[in-house]
């Protein structure tokens, strides 16, 4: 019952790992580029939360949307102030890019509502929990509904961009934006609808993680976004269901290694298999190998 435990704590956190990795995976397969902020729109999303529950007492529900809300705006404000400059220049500019963006929400998080750690309340008890095989086994009901949140945004996204006209303008200019553009597709717009959608999502990810983990602090989306983007490269970085499964596996090897190796080791492991996965499948477990034209 202990490693069953594990498991679907593991689960749990990969679930929050794949609905954030999905900002990397979007962004990357159309934009081409790495947005190192998005960790950081994850904790904003959750400080928007925090005070609309915590200080004006709104329903919890009206606290996420209104996250979700001012995320979609700094994501599109993010794109259109920082990467749309730099839509033609090289990796290296839109990375260094991103990493000050990253800084600089950071260090205007910590100047607005300092830097002290808050508790953040959590969407439901923490207490309330269903018990199985005559009490061994108890799964919080807060476990289920991040695993209930990540699969219906899966199906969601799935349908999103399978059955839509945006969404198919978005696999149209994953493929070739110069074609889309062609094509009559506005590349610009497009970009900024896959920004909006990551940092909406960035702002359901950071409630959930706050609230498994309860503390809040400016830096608390840095490393959770690494692994996302660990799992995001680990499934197969532009893929959809890679971000589900890259995250789902990243969330149960750190469970695991947690319980039963160390957990001062656990992101040392995390990291070391994906370096192993990498070696064996450079494109990830879903990802495809793409053959440059000299």
């Amino acid at each position: 019952m202990v490693f069953l435990n594990y498991l679907i704590n593991g689960i749990s956190l990969g679930s929050i790992y794949a609905i954030i990795a999905l900002g990397y995976t979007m962004v990357y397969g159309i934009a081409k580029m790495l947005n190192f902020a998005h960790g950081d729109v994850i904790m904003v999303g959750s400080y928007i939360c925090f005070f609309a529950v915590s200080t004006y007492q709104l329903p919890t529900v009206v606290g996420i949307l209104l996250a979700m809300a001012v995320c979609t705006v700094l994501g599109v404000v993010i794109e259109g102030l920082a990467y749309k400059p730099l839509r033609q220049a090289g990796s290296l500019a839109v990375l260094i890019t991103a990493i000050g963006v990253s800084y600089f929400l950071q260090n205007a998080a910590q100047r607005l509502w300092s830097s002290n750690p808050k508790i953040f309340p959590p969407i439901v008890p923490r207490e309330w929990s269903i018990s199985l095989f005559n009490g061994q086994l108890s799964i919080s009901v807060l476990t289920i509904i991040t695993i209930a949140v990540c699969i219906v945004i899966m199906l969601a996204l799935t349908f999103f961009t399978g059955k839509t006209k945006m969404g198919k303008a978005m696999r149209a200019c994953s493929e070739d934006k110069a074609a889309a553009q062609l094509m009559g597709i506005n590349v610009n717009r497009t970009i900024s609808m896959t920004f909006a959608i990551g940092s909406a999502l960035a702002a359901i990810a950071g409630v959930l993680l706050c609230s498994a983990y309860q503390t809040l602090v400016p830096t608390t989306g840095s490393m959770p976004g690494i692994k996302a983007f660990t799992a995001a490269v680990f499934g197969g970085i532009g893929s959809i269901p890679g971000a589900l499964l890259g995250g789902l596996l990243l969330g149960v090897i750190e469970i695991l290694a947690g319980g039963y190796i160390s957990t001062q080791l656990q992101n040392a492991i995390v990291f070391a298999v994906l370096i192993v996965v990498l070696l064996v499948k450079p494109a990830g477990l879903l990802g495809k190998a793409v053959r440059e034209k000299v």
